[in-house]
């Protein structure tokens, strides 16, 4: 059997000594890579990290437009999803800090053709997700408070948003670490502001009433909010792929995953609060809810709103508009940035060792990165960015509800595999020290693995087919109505829209692990 590289109680060593005989070998194609990472993520950098990755603006518009019930599934979804899966994660993380994170998790449970496969369709998410989601709001952003980019301007705008983050996404950790430091600093205040507005709305104009029955949670309700709430909860795996670029990963992952995690409730659910206070529900919409919003409270500085509802911003309130948009769109930019910064390293450690093509699992020695794998991911957000703006005919709505839904569906996809390894990972390394493990012995461990992996099983179901099990038994609603409203009465294109991309990855995991045969024939195996 191969050997393994040390799961050390602080650093691991740039050999990759094994000193656990029955774990397998990553040193062989890892080795010489590891020797080029840079310790400089701190654990206030860690904790900023996992705070610009759990608070996405992106999906805020989403969840209000759901209505006050957003709130409660919120809350609910926080105890029995958030709590579970952050446990899991502060385990494996701090059990086996070592880089790659997920991919290791995987790879140590289920083997080196599952964690592959599986780790391609983690990495590709976030090309999909900053060329689809994150780009149509930022440009969305841009048009709503400075100019419109008609033709030619939007594609151009698109590719600098795209590219400007790639070139935060290669710089050394040194550098890089700074743009979530950024990100974070700029939802705080972002949204702290839009929360201090929001209360001076209220005292000069009153707020739209919420009745307490439209807080009380509903199955049709759930199946809407379910894929992006949980998506909002989900990335306290990420700096566990950079953890050999830590100071003490044992340490700071369970300690970051706990303070981000509480901070992540609270500026999630202080903001849509404010949108429902501020804008009547039916006027909500999934992309333009909390730029919407924004631009209302920011009238009492300067502004006015009129009969129809159009808003128009003056003075002092086109000044912090102005400003609001542009801390939007750093923080959307610092989301995508800042998921890379975790899933490509993670794909590099794949690549390097055979799950992948060798070439992509080079760290660059002068910034220690996984370069190509970063350019390459650039350039798939690229070309899905030209191409899905074409087929929708530059319908922001469609796009957005297509690109946000396959983002959600092929990052799931990825968790229903990953998630159980912790019960695995248990059973078949009993002895490995765990400086933090999930209270309950082998039966808090499965609940934690059965509630996390069944919630992100069932989103992947309901994305695939919106109103999964809406007016059965006799049960109220009818199951169309749960199609993003761009795809009214469009299930079978909205159905293809992710299935065939889903497709398309599987196949591109399966080619990148015949490519990487070269290496595992090198190791041995």
């Amino acid at each position: 059997m191969t050997q393994a590289p040390p799961i050390p109680p602080t650093e691991p060593p740039a050999t990759g000594a094994p000193d656990q005989p029955d774990l397998p070998d990553l040193s062989e194609g890892w080795g010489e890579q590891r020797s080029r990472l840079k310790k400089d993520l701190r654990r206030l950098d860690v904790l900023f990290f996992l705070i610009c990755t759990l608070v996405g603006l992106d999906t805020i518009g989403s969840v209000a437009a759901q209505g006050p019930q957003g709130i409660t599934w919120m809350a609910i979804l926080a105890l029995v999803f958030f709590l579970p899966y952050g446990l899991l994660v502060a385990e494996l993380g701090s059990a086996f800090p070592v880089q790659g994170g997920p991919y290791v998790w995987t790879r140590l449970a289920f083997g080196r053709l599952v964690a592959g496969v599986n780790q391609l369709l983690y990495w590709i998410s976030n090309p999909v997700w900053v060329g689809g989601s994150l780009c149509i709001i930022a440009l969305t952003t841009w048009e709503e408070f400075f100019t419109p980019l008609p033709g030619f301007w939007k594609y151009a705008a698109g590719l600098v948003f795209i590219w400007g983050g790639a070139l935060a996404v290669v710089q050394s950790v040194r550098i890089g670490k700074w743009v979530p430091i950024a990100g974070a600093v700029a939802r705080i205040v972002l949204l702290g502001f839009f929360l201090v507005s929001v209360v001076v709305f209220a005292a000069e104009h009153g707020v739209h009433a919420l009745p307490a029955g439209e807080f009380v949670p509903t199955y049709v309700g759930f199946v809407g909010l379910v894929p992006v709430l949980i998506f909002n909860y989900v990335g306290f795996e990420l700096p566990s792929s950079a953890a050999e670029e830590m100071t003490n990963p044992r340490r700071d992952i369970p300690l970051s995953i706990l303070r981000s995690g509480l901070a992540s409730v609270v500026l999630y659910g202080g903001p849509i609060l404010g949108i429902l206070f501020v804008l009547p529900a039916k006027e909500i919409g999934s992309l333009g809810g909390f730029i919407d919003a924004c631009k209302a409270v920011f009238t009492v500085y300067g502004g006015s709103v009129a009969a129809d509802g159009t808003v128009t911003l003056t003075g002092l309130g086109s000044v912090f508009g102005g400003v609001a948009a542009a801390g939007l769109i750093i923080g959307l930019l610092t989301s995508g940035v800042t998921w890379a910064m975790g899933a490509h390293r993670a794909q590099a450690v794949a690549c390097a060792d055979g799950a992948g093509p060798a070439w992509l699992g080079k760290i660059s020695e002068k910034h220690g990165t996984p370069v190509r794998v970063n350019l390459l991911s650039a350039v798939l957000g690229s070309i899905l960015f030209v191409v899905a703006l074409n087929l929708t005919d530059g319908n922001g709505e469609k796009y957005f509800a297509a690109g946000l839904g396959l983002t959600i569906c092929t990052t799931f996809i990825s968790y229903v595999i990953t998630f159980p390894s912790l019960a695995v990972l248990r059973r078949k390394y009993p002895d490995t020290p765990r400086p933090y493990a999930v209270p309950g012995g082998r039966l808090g461990t499965w609940i934690v693995s059965a509630l996390a992996t069944g919630l992100v099983a069932f989103t992947v179901v309901v994305l695939i087919w919106p109103g999964f099990g809406v007016g059965w038994f006799g049960s109220a609603g009818n199951a169309a109505d749960s199609l993003p409203a761009s795809f009214a009465g469009e299930r079978a294109q909205y159905t293809l829209s992710q299935v065939v991309p889903l497709l398309l990855f599987v196949g591109i995991g399966l080619v990148f692990y015949a490519m990487g045969a070269k290496t595992r024939r090198r190791v041995g195996e």
